[in-house]
Protein backbone atom coordinates (compact mmCIF):
# COMPACT_ATOMS: atom_id res chain seq x y z
CA UNK A 1 0.00 0.00 0.00
CA UNK A 2 2.74 2.41 1.03
CA UNK A 3 4.23 1.75 -2.78
CA UNK A 4 0.74 3.10 -4.21
CA UNK A 5 0.81 6.28 -1.79
CA UNK A 6 4.66 6.78 -3.38
CA UNK A 7 3.63 6.27 -7.32
CA UNK A 8 0.67 8.86 -6.59
CA UNK A 9 3.09 11.40 -4.43
CA UNK A 10 5.50 11.20 -7.50
CA UNK A 11 2.61 12.05 -9.79
CA UNK A 12 1.30 14.95 -7.71
CA UNK A 13 5.11 16.31 -8.13
CA UNK A 14 5.36 15.68 -11.92
CA UNK A 15 1.91 17.49 -12.56
CA UNK A 16 2.94 20.40 -9.87
CA UNK A 17 5.69 21.06 -12.46
CA UNK A 18 4.16 20.43 -15.63
CA UNK A 19 1.49 23.07 -13.91
CA UNK A 20 4.21 25.25 -13.70
CA UNK A 21 5.37 24.88 -16.96
CA UNK A 22 2.57 25.78 -18.19
CA UNK A 23 1.53 28.70 -15.78
CA UNK A 24 5.02 30.38 -17.17
CA UNK A 25 4.07 29.93 -20.75
CA UNK A 26 1.03 31.50 -19.76
CA UNK A 27 2.80 35.11 -17.90
CA UNK A 28 4.55 35.30 -21.70
CA UNK A 29 1.96 35.34 -23.48
CA UNK A 30 3.41 38.57 -24.27
CA UNK A 31 6.79 38.71 -24.22
CA UNK A 32 8.47 39.37 -27.44
CA UNK A 33 10.19 36.99 -28.77
CA UNK A 34 9.08 34.19 -26.32
CA UNK A 35 8.91 30.49 -26.86
CA UNK A 36 7.22 27.98 -25.30
CA UNK A 37 7.85 25.10 -22.88
CA UNK A 38 6.87 21.72 -23.24
CA UNK A 39 7.55 19.59 -20.46
CA UNK A 40 6.92 15.79 -20.73
CA UNK A 41 6.11 12.87 -18.58
CA UNK A 42 8.62 10.00 -18.15
CA UNK A 43 8.24 6.57 -15.70
CA UNK A 44 10.42 6.49 -12.32
CA UNK A 45 12.20 2.86 -12.85
CA UNK A 46 10.17 -0.04 -11.82
CA UNK A 47 11.15 -2.26 -8.97
CA UNK A 48 11.69 -6.25 -9.16
CA UNK A 49 9.24 -7.94 -7.12
CA UNK A 50 9.16 -12.06 -6.83
CA UNK A 51 5.78 -13.48 -7.92
CA UNK A 52 5.17 -17.23 -8.41
CA UNK A 53 5.65 -17.39 -11.84
CA UNK A 54 9.27 -15.63 -11.50
CA UNK A 55 10.62 -12.10 -11.34
CA UNK A 56 8.19 -9.29 -12.42
CA UNK A 57 8.39 -5.47 -11.98
CA UNK A 58 6.74 -2.99 -10.84
CA UNK A 59 6.42 0.59 -11.07
CA UNK A 60 7.23 3.47 -8.94
CA UNK A 61 5.46 6.12 -10.45
CA UNK A 62 6.76 8.84 -12.71
CA UNK A 63 8.62 11.96 -12.76
CA UNK A 64 9.32 15.32 -15.23
CA UNK A 65 11.75 13.73 -18.08
CA UNK A 66 12.45 17.06 -20.19
CA UNK A 67 11.10 20.15 -20.25
CA UNK A 68 11.87 21.59 -24.07
CA UNK A 69 11.47 24.85 -25.80
CA UNK A 70 9.12 25.02 -28.96
CA UNK A 71 11.25 27.42 -31.20
CA UNK A 72 8.24 27.46 -34.21
CA UNK A 73 7.79 30.41 -35.25
CA UNK A 74 5.75 33.45 -33.04
CA UNK A 75 3.25 35.73 -35.20
CA UNK A 76 4.72 39.35 -36.12
CA UNK A 77 2.90 42.59 -34.40
CA UNK A 78 3.87 45.78 -36.91
CA UNK A 79 5.52 48.68 -35.14
CA UNK A 80 5.93 52.79 -35.36
CA UNK A 81 9.51 51.93 -34.58
CA UNK A 82 12.28 51.96 -37.31
CA UNK A 83 14.76 49.96 -35.30
CA UNK A 84 12.29 47.27 -34.60
CA UNK A 85 12.92 44.00 -36.36
CA UNK A 86 11.62 40.42 -36.19
CA UNK A 87 13.16 37.60 -38.02
CA UNK A 88 10.94 35.53 -40.25
CA UNK A 89 13.24 31.96 -40.12
CA UNK A 90 15.44 30.18 -37.92
CA UNK A 91 18.05 32.11 -36.31
CA UNK A 92 19.11 34.64 -33.41
CA UNK A 93 19.68 37.86 -32.96
CA UNK A 94 23.33 38.03 -31.59
CA UNK A 95 24.02 40.37 -28.39
CA UNK A 96 27.16 41.12 -26.08
CA UNK A 97 27.12 42.18 -22.57
CA UNK A 98 29.01 44.93 -21.29
CA UNK A 99 31.72 42.41 -20.02
CA UNK A 100 31.78 40.61 -23.03
CA UNK A 101 29.79 37.60 -22.74
CA UNK A 102 27.77 37.08 -26.30
CA UNK A 103 24.10 35.85 -25.65
CA UNK A 104 21.33 35.06 -28.32
CA UNK A 105 17.52 36.27 -28.59
CA UNK A 106 14.21 36.36 -30.86
CA UNK A 107 13.59 39.84 -28.95
CA UNK A 108 14.02 42.37 -31.56
CA UNK A 109 13.40 45.03 -30.01
CA UNK A 110 16.65 47.80 -30.69
CA UNK A 111 17.17 51.27 -30.25
CA UNK A 112 20.37 53.35 -30.05
CA UNK A 113 21.08 54.83 -26.64
CA UNK A 114 22.94 57.80 -25.94
CA UNK A 115 26.65 56.35 -26.78
CA UNK A 116 25.10 55.67 -30.17
CA UNK A 117 24.94 51.46 -29.58
CA UNK A 118 22.55 49.83 -30.75
CA UNK A 119 20.81 48.09 -27.60
CA UNK A 120 17.98 45.76 -26.47
CA UNK A 121 15.84 46.92 -24.09
CA UNK A 122 18.23 45.57 -21.44
CA UNK A 123 21.22 47.59 -22.31
CA UNK A 124 23.01 44.55 -24.87
CA UNK A 125 24.51 45.66 -27.85
CA UNK A 126 23.23 43.90 -31.30
CA UNK A 127 26.54 42.29 -33.32
CA UNK A 128 27.05 42.88 -37.03
CA UNK A 129 29.24 43.90 -39.75
CA UNK A 130 30.16 47.89 -40.14
CA UNK A 131 29.69 48.71 -44.16
CA UNK A 132 31.23 50.95 -46.27
CA UNK A 133 29.17 53.91 -47.01
CA UNK A 134 28.85 54.29 -50.41
CA UNK A 135 29.22 50.21 -51.57
CA UNK A 136 27.85 48.31 -48.48
CA UNK A 137 30.88 46.36 -48.62
CA UNK A 138 31.28 44.67 -45.48
CA UNK A 139 34.30 45.98 -43.39
CA UNK A 140 36.09 43.93 -41.16
CA UNK A 141 34.18 41.37 -38.29
CA UNK A 142 31.35 41.04 -36.47
CA UNK A 143 31.55 43.25 -33.99
CA UNK A 144 29.38 45.86 -32.00
CA UNK A 145 27.09 47.87 -34.06
CA UNK A 146 27.71 51.12 -32.64
CA UNK A 147 27.60 54.85 -34.46
CA UNK A 148 30.52 56.65 -33.54
CA UNK A 149 29.09 59.69 -35.01
CA UNK A 150 25.11 61.08 -35.77
CA UNK A 151 26.27 62.93 -38.61
CA UNK A 152 27.90 61.92 -42.02
CA UNK A 153 31.20 63.88 -43.17
CA UNK A 154 31.18 66.36 -45.89
CA UNK A 155 32.17 65.80 -49.89
CA UNK A 156 34.30 68.10 -51.30
CA UNK A 157 32.82 69.77 -54.86
CA UNK A 158 34.64 68.27 -57.95
CA UNK A 159 32.50 69.26 -60.81
CA UNK A 160 30.41 72.32 -61.40
CA UNK A 161 27.41 71.95 -64.03
CA UNK A 162 26.23 75.28 -65.66
CA UNK A 163 23.80 75.04 -68.45
CA UNK A 164 23.06 78.77 -69.97
CA UNK A 165 21.79 80.20 -72.77
CA UNK A 166 23.76 83.36 -73.93
CA UNK A 167 21.90 85.86 -76.15
CA UNK A 168 22.54 86.05 -79.36
CA UNK A 169 21.43 89.68 -79.64
CA UNK A 170 23.35 91.16 -76.66
CA UNK A 171 25.66 94.41 -77.36
CA UNK A 172 29.19 93.43 -78.59
CA UNK A 173 31.65 94.53 -76.42
CA UNK A 174 34.13 96.58 -78.55
CA UNK A 175 37.32 95.99 -75.56
CA UNK A 176 38.16 92.57 -77.03
CA UNK A 177 38.71 89.29 -75.12
CA UNK A 178 39.86 89.37 -71.60
CA UNK A 179 38.40 92.72 -71.20
CA UNK A 180 36.24 90.85 -68.48
CA UNK A 181 39.17 89.57 -66.31
CA UNK A 182 40.21 93.12 -66.31
CA UNK A 183 37.23 94.97 -65.10
CA UNK A 184 37.48 92.46 -61.87
CA UNK A 185 38.37 94.40 -58.41
CA UNK A 186 39.05 91.57 -56.04
CA UNK A 187 40.35 94.45 -53.79
CA UNK A 188 37.67 97.01 -53.98
CA UNK A 189 36.99 99.10 -50.64
CA UNK A 190 33.29 99.46 -51.70
CA UNK A 191 33.05 95.17 -52.48
CA UNK A 192 31.57 96.13 -55.68
CA UNK A 193 34.01 94.06 -56.96
CA UNK A 194 32.74 94.02 -60.97
CA UNK A 195 30.70 97.27 -62.65
CA UNK A 196 27.18 95.88 -63.42
CA UNK A 197 28.01 97.68 -67.24
CA UNK A 198 31.09 94.96 -67.37
CA UNK A 199 29.22 91.50 -68.06
CA UNK A 200 26.14 90.95 -69.74
CA UNK A 201 25.33 87.43 -67.90
CA UNK A 202 26.22 85.82 -64.58
CA UNK A 203 25.09 82.50 -62.62
CA UNK A 204 26.30 80.98 -59.22
CA UNK A 205 26.38 78.15 -57.77
CA UNK A 206 26.97 76.91 -54.59
CA UNK A 207 30.32 74.68 -53.85
CA UNK A 208 31.76 72.70 -50.70
CA UNK A 209 35.14 72.40 -49.11
CA UNK A 210 37.25 69.73 -47.92
CA UNK A 211 35.28 70.89 -44.18
CA UNK A 212 31.97 71.16 -45.65
CA UNK A 213 31.55 74.93 -45.92
CA UNK A 214 29.53 76.01 -47.92
CA UNK A 215 30.94 78.76 -51.15
CA UNK A 216 29.12 80.67 -53.82
CA UNK A 217 31.03 79.99 -57.61
CA UNK A 218 29.82 83.14 -60.04
CA UNK A 219 30.33 82.95 -63.16
CA UNK A 220 30.43 86.31 -65.53
CA UNK A 221 29.68 86.66 -69.54
CA UNK A 222 30.80 89.54 -71.48
CA UNK A 223 30.12 89.28 -75.20
CA UNK A 224 33.01 90.53 -77.37
CA UNK A 225 33.64 91.90 -80.40
CA UNK A 226 34.18 88.62 -82.15
CA UNK A 227 30.74 87.49 -83.52
CA UNK A 228 29.80 84.62 -81.35
CA UNK A 229 32.10 84.57 -78.76
CA UNK A 230 31.60 85.03 -75.37
CA UNK A 231 34.53 85.49 -72.50
CA UNK A 232 33.92 84.49 -68.71
CA UNK A 233 35.80 84.66 -65.53
CA UNK A 234 35.48 82.01 -63.18
CA UNK A 235 34.83 83.81 -59.22
CA UNK A 236 34.58 83.28 -55.90
CA UNK A 237 34.33 85.76 -53.30
CA UNK A 238 37.32 87.60 -52.36
CA UNK A 239 37.24 87.20 -48.42
CA UNK A 240 36.99 83.80 -49.17
CA UNK A 241 39.69 83.34 -51.57
CA UNK A 242 42.64 82.02 -49.34
CA UNK A 243 45.06 80.82 -52.37
CA UNK A 244 48.90 81.39 -50.74
CA UNK A 245 49.96 84.43 -52.68
CA UNK A 246 46.54 85.79 -53.61
CA UNK A 247 46.56 89.49 -53.20
CA UNK A 248 45.23 92.71 -54.67
CA UNK A 249 42.89 93.10 -57.23
CA UNK A 250 43.47 89.38 -58.31
CA UNK A 251 41.68 87.73 -54.82
CA UNK A 252 38.43 85.65 -55.71
CA UNK A 253 39.53 85.98 -59.34
CA UNK A 254 40.00 82.10 -60.01
CA UNK A 255 40.24 81.75 -64.01
CA UNK A 256 39.04 83.22 -67.22
CA UNK A 257 38.57 81.77 -70.50
CA UNK A 258 36.12 81.89 -74.21
CA UNK A 259 32.97 80.36 -75.42
CA UNK A 260 32.53 79.88 -79.17
CA UNK A 261 29.26 79.44 -80.28
CA UNK A 262 28.69 77.63 -84.19
CA UNK A 263 25.82 79.12 -86.40
CA UNK A 264 23.60 76.68 -84.74
CA UNK A 265 23.83 78.70 -81.56
CA UNK A 266 25.68 75.20 -79.76
CA UNK A 267 29.04 75.15 -78.40
CA UNK A 268 32.13 74.36 -80.77
CA UNK A 269 35.23 75.38 -78.81
CA UNK A 270 36.02 76.64 -75.24
CA UNK A 271 39.68 77.51 -73.65
CA UNK A 272 40.86 78.04 -70.21
CA UNK A 273 43.30 80.07 -68.50
CA UNK A 274 44.12 79.73 -64.44
CA UNK A 275 44.84 82.81 -62.19
CA UNK A 276 47.69 81.73 -59.92
CA UNK A 277 46.61 84.67 -57.59
CA UNK A 278 48.94 87.12 -58.27
CA UNK A 279 48.00 87.99 -61.77
CA UNK A 280 49.64 85.31 -63.27
CA UNK A 281 48.14 83.44 -66.16
CA UNK A 282 48.44 80.08 -67.13
CA UNK A 283 46.55 78.64 -70.19
CA UNK A 284 45.25 74.68 -70.00
CA UNK A 285 46.09 72.83 -72.55
CA UNK A 286 43.48 70.45 -74.24
CA UNK A 287 45.53 67.77 -74.70
CA UNK A 288 46.95 67.48 -70.97
CA UNK A 289 44.98 69.73 -68.70
CA UNK A 290 41.22 68.35 -69.22
CA UNK A 291 39.84 66.78 -66.62
CA UNK A 292 36.93 63.77 -67.57
CA UNK A 293 36.95 65.99 -70.77
CA UNK A 294 36.46 69.26 -69.13
CA UNK A 295 38.93 72.51 -67.96
CA UNK A 296 39.65 72.24 -64.17
CA UNK A 297 40.14 75.61 -61.63
CA UNK A 298 41.42 75.91 -58.14
CA UNK A 299 40.30 77.41 -55.21
CA UNK A 300 41.39 77.81 -51.83
CA UNK A 301 38.91 78.61 -49.17
CA UNK A 302 40.86 76.91 -46.58
CA UNK A 303 44.44 78.07 -46.87
CA UNK A 304 47.22 76.00 -46.18
CA UNK A 305 50.54 76.50 -46.99
CA UNK A 306 51.49 73.22 -48.55
CA UNK A 307 48.52 73.38 -50.98
CA UNK A 308 46.52 70.18 -49.33
CA UNK A 309 43.51 72.58 -49.49
CA UNK A 310 43.27 74.01 -52.71
CA UNK A 311 40.42 72.44 -54.90
CA UNK A 312 40.15 70.64 -58.13
CA UNK A 313 36.77 71.65 -59.86
CA UNK A 314 35.55 70.93 -63.33
CA UNK A 315 33.43 73.66 -65.39
CA UNK A 316 30.91 71.71 -67.32
CA UNK A 317 28.75 73.58 -69.45
CA UNK A 318 27.29 70.68 -71.47
CA UNK A 319 30.22 70.00 -73.37
CA UNK A 320 33.26 67.68 -73.03
CA UNK A 321 36.33 67.21 -75.05
CA UNK A 322 36.62 63.95 -76.66
CA UNK A 323 40.11 63.87 -77.40
CA UNK A 324 39.43 65.55 -81.28
CA UNK A 325 36.58 68.12 -80.71
CA UNK A 326 34.12 69.42 -78.42
CA UNK A 327 30.93 67.34 -78.04
CA UNK A 328 27.56 68.53 -76.91
CA UNK A 329 25.61 66.71 -74.28
CA UNK A 330 21.64 66.46 -74.72
CA UNK A 331 21.87 69.54 -72.32
CA UNK A 332 24.20 71.85 -73.18
CA UNK A 333 25.01 75.91 -72.83
CA UNK A 334 24.03 78.05 -76.10
CA UNK A 335 23.42 80.98 -77.81
CA UNK A 336 19.90 81.47 -79.09
CA UNK A 337 18.34 85.02 -79.81
CA UNK A 338 16.34 85.31 -76.27
CA UNK A 339 17.43 86.46 -73.02
CA UNK A 340 20.28 85.31 -71.16
CA UNK A 341 18.96 82.75 -68.60
CA UNK A 342 20.28 79.86 -66.30
CA UNK A 343 18.58 76.21 -67.64
CA UNK A 344 20.29 74.66 -65.35
CA UNK A 345 22.71 75.13 -62.48
CA UNK A 346 24.48 72.22 -60.27
CA UNK A 347 27.15 71.07 -58.23
CA UNK A 348 28.34 67.68 -56.39
CA UNK A 349 29.55 67.39 -52.85
CA UNK A 350 27.54 68.66 -49.57
CA UNK A 351 28.16 69.87 -46.32
CA UNK A 352 27.73 67.65 -43.02
CA UNK A 353 24.86 66.42 -42.65
CA UNK A 354 22.60 65.30 -39.05
CA UNK A 355 20.90 61.71 -39.34
CA UNK A 356 17.37 62.29 -39.40
CA UNK A 357 16.63 58.42 -39.58
CA UNK A 358 17.41 55.12 -40.18
CA UNK A 359 15.82 51.94 -41.89
CA UNK A 360 16.59 48.32 -41.63
CA UNK A 361 16.01 46.36 -45.29
CA UNK A 362 14.98 42.46 -45.02
CA UNK A 363 18.69 41.66 -45.73
CA UNK A 364 19.68 43.39 -41.97
CA UNK A 365 21.22 46.63 -43.76
CA UNK A 366 20.89 49.62 -41.51
CA UNK A 367 21.07 52.93 -43.52
CA UNK A 368 21.02 56.59 -41.92
CA UNK A 369 18.99 59.50 -44.00
CA UNK A 370 20.81 62.74 -43.09
CA UNK A 371 19.94 66.53 -43.43
CA UNK A 372 22.36 66.90 -46.28
CA UNK A 373 20.38 64.64 -48.52
CA UNK A 374 22.57 61.52 -48.25
CA UNK A 375 21.66 58.20 -47.43
CA UNK A 376 24.65 56.21 -46.43
CA UNK A 377 24.57 52.35 -45.74
CA UNK A 378 25.77 52.03 -41.81
CA UNK A 379 25.86 48.58 -40.44
CA UNK A 380 24.62 45.21 -41.49
CA UNK A 381 22.91 43.12 -38.71
CA UNK A 382 24.65 39.35 -37.85
CA UNK A 383 22.41 36.48 -36.94
CA UNK A 384 23.30 32.87 -35.82
CA UNK A 385 21.63 29.47 -35.37
CA UNK A 386 22.35 26.47 -34.02
CA UNK A 387 22.97 22.51 -34.59
CA UNK A 388 20.78 22.20 -31.41
CA UNK A 389 18.67 24.72 -29.98
CA UNK A 390 17.19 22.67 -27.98
CA UNK A 391 20.28 22.87 -25.99
CA UNK A 392 20.77 26.43 -25.73
CA UNK A 393 20.14 28.03 -21.83
CA UNK A 394 17.74 30.28 -20.91
CA UNK A 395 19.04 33.42 -19.17
CA UNK A 396 16.26 35.79 -18.30
CA UNK A 397 15.69 38.96 -20.47
CA UNK A 398 14.64 36.82 -23.31
CA UNK A 399 18.39 35.44 -23.88
CA UNK A 400 19.88 32.64 -24.76
CA UNK A 401 24.04 31.70 -24.01
CA UNK A 402 25.51 28.61 -26.27
CA UNK A 403 26.41 25.53 -24.22
CA UNK A 404 28.45 22.52 -24.94
CA UNK A 405 24.26 20.68 -26.12
CA UNK A 406 23.79 23.55 -28.75
CA UNK A 407 26.94 23.76 -30.31
CA UNK A 408 28.72 26.85 -31.57
CA UNK A 409 26.78 29.12 -33.38
CA UNK A 410 26.78 29.50 -37.03
CA UNK A 411 26.74 33.19 -37.92
CA UNK A 412 25.90 34.29 -40.99
CA UNK A 413 24.31 37.49 -42.97
CA UNK A 414 20.04 37.31 -42.93
CA UNK A 415 18.63 35.52 -45.53
CA UNK A 416 21.96 33.03 -46.31
CA UNK A 417 22.78 29.85 -45.43
CA UNK A 418 19.58 28.53 -43.80
CA UNK A 419 18.94 31.59 -41.94
CA UNK A 420 15.89 33.74 -42.04
CA UNK A 421 15.69 37.77 -43.18
CA UNK A 422 14.50 40.83 -41.15
CA UNK A 423 10.93 41.79 -40.94
CA UNK A 424 11.44 45.98 -40.46
CA UNK A 425 9.31 47.71 -37.62
CA UNK A 426 7.53 44.13 -36.73
CA UNK A 427 8.25 42.42 -33.78
CA UNK A 428 7.57 38.80 -33.06
CA UNK A 429 4.75 37.62 -30.51
CA UNK A 430 5.18 34.70 -27.97
CA UNK A 431 4.33 31.60 -29.80
CA UNK A 432 2.10 30.96 -26.41
CA UNK A 433 -0.98 29.38 -27.77
CA UNK A 434 -4.02 30.01 -24.64
CA UNK A 435 -6.31 27.84 -26.10
CA UNK A 436 -4.08 25.15 -25.97
CA UNK A 437 -2.45 26.00 -22.28
CA UNK A 438 -6.23 26.05 -20.96
CA UNK A 439 -6.58 22.53 -21.99
CA UNK A 440 -3.37 21.13 -20.76
CA UNK A 441 -4.12 22.81 -17.35
CA UNK A 442 -7.58 20.85 -17.39
CA UNK A 443 -5.81 17.60 -18.08
CA UNK A 444 -3.13 18.52 -15.28
CA UNK A 445 -6.35 19.38 -13.28
CA UNK A 446 -7.39 15.92 -13.70
CA UNK A 447 -4.66 14.11 -13.58
CA UNK A 448 -3.45 15.78 -10.26
CA UNK A 449 -7.95 14.73 -8.68
CA UNK A 450 -6.72 11.54 -10.47
CA UNK A 451 -4.10 10.87 -8.07
CA UNK A 452 -5.40 12.00 -5.16
CA UNK A 453 -8.10 9.56 -5.15
CA UNK A 454 -5.71 7.15 -5.54
CA UNK A 455 -4.16 8.57 -2.11
CA UNK A 456 -7.28 8.49 -0.69
CA UNK A 457 -8.42 5.04 -1.63
CA UNK A 458 -5.09 3.73 -0.33
CA UNK A 459 -5.81 5.77 3.22
CA UNK A 460 -9.11 3.81 3.33
CA UNK A 461 -7.42 0.55 3.02
CA UNK A 462 -5.08 1.79 5.70
CA UNK A 463 -7.59 2.47 7.74
CA UNK A 464 -9.80 -0.88 7.67
CA UNK A 465 -6.11 -2.80 8.28
CA UNK A 466 -5.79 -0.46 11.45
CA UNK A 467 -9.31 -0.93 12.59
CA UNK A 468 -8.67 -4.73 12.40
CA UNK A 469 -6.04 -5.16 14.02
CA UNK A 470 -7.42 -2.11 17.09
Amino acid sequence: MIKGISSAISALKAFERKLGVSANNIANIRTQGFKRSRSSFQEVSPQNVSTSSGVSQVGRGTTIGQITEEFSQGSFESTSSPTDMAIGGDGFFMVRASEGADYYTRDGQFRFDENGRFVTTSGYVAQGWELDPITGEIQGAIGDITLSTFTSPPQESTIIKNIVNLNAHAEDNSVGINALAAAWNGDNPNEEYIADNAYDYQTSTKVYDGVGASHDISVYFDKTGTASTWEYIVTAHPREDRRPGATGGNLGLLARGTLVFNNSGAVSDMTMDINDGTGNWISQNIATDLTGGHFTFNPDFQGATDGSTEMSIQLDFGSFHNGSSWVNDSLSSTQYSSASNTVYSSADGYGPGDLDAVTISADGIITGSYSNGQVLNLFQVALAKFNNPQGLKKMGNNLYAKTGESGDAITGQPGTNGLGSIAPNALEQSNVDIGREFVNMILIKRGFQANLKVISAEDEMLGSLLNIIS
